[in-house]
């Protein structure tokens, strides 16, 4: 038996990417065509957007939980969700959830100390990088860490709302992101996390000038690994 997985969604393109992720890879754990029980509770991103432009982290948190207790009637063991932005909110999410959480960020700072890197670019919408769901995380590992500047943040989280999470993919878009990924590694860092869910749709180890920390699809394996060993912990 193995446990059953609760999505709690925020954008369509990360989400599914996520979704999908854990049902192909499921096969290498469980044989053919086989993958956990999954459930995906997601409430509009246009509300979720509206939150967070008002710096509303406890709304975040409604949105987030409101999904939760949906996904707990429907049977899921445990939760993840597949965007790294409404993080900010889990400090407010965790208290009041039905279930317990793996924490995207946690994953991935995790996978980059095993990985043996030591200073992370991070990338994402402008409210992740004016977050500290990352730098926290990443220090915790005992890691460095390198936010864009300001202008690099403006551009990527442009390509990301208006863009990425429209389902637009562009060369132009990746071009912006190799700019910054390039600067990144000229200062010093040796690996880039792709913190928004979509990134990793047009960004990977082949065309990034830094090796690449998808958090999409590590989010989603730690889930495989959850569902199918039942390993505790938030």
């Amino acid at each position: 038996m193995t446990q059953h997985i609760g999505i709690v969604a925020c954008s369509a393109e990360g989400a599914a990417l996520c979704y999908k992720t854990i049902c192909v890879e499921g096969a290498g754990l469980l044989g053919p065509h086989a993958h956990p029980e999954v459930s995906l509770h997601t409430h509009s991103l246009a509300d979720y957007v509206e939150r967070l432009d008002r710096g509303d982290r406890a709304g975040v948190a409604e949105l987030m939980l409101s999904s939760a207790h949906k996904l707990a009637r429907a049977g899921a063991d445990f939760l993840i969700c597949p965007d790294n932005t409404i993080h900010q909110a889990i400090s407010f999410v965790l208290p009041h959830s039905p279930l317990p959480w793996l924490h995207i960020a946690e994953v991935v700072a995790a996978e980059a100390k095993t990985r043996g890197y030591r200073k992370l670019g991070i990338t994402g919408t402008r409210w992740l990088i004016d977050s500290e769901v990352y730098p926290e995380k990443i220090e915790a590992q005992g890691l460095a860490w390198l936010r864009p500047t300001d202008a690099e943040r403006d551009e990527t989280d442009r390509i990301i709302m208006d863009e990425l999470v429209q389902g637009v993919f562009r060369p132009e878009a990746v071009a912006v992101y190799q700019r910054v990924m390039a600067r990144m590694r000229d200062a010093g860092c040796d690996a880039v996390v792709l913190g928004c869910t979509e990134i990793p749709l047009i960004m990977n180890d082949g065309n990034s000038p830094l090796p690449t920390l998808d958090s999409t699809r590590l989010l989603a394996r730690a889930a495989l690994r959850r569902a199918v060993t039942g390993a505790s912990g938030r």
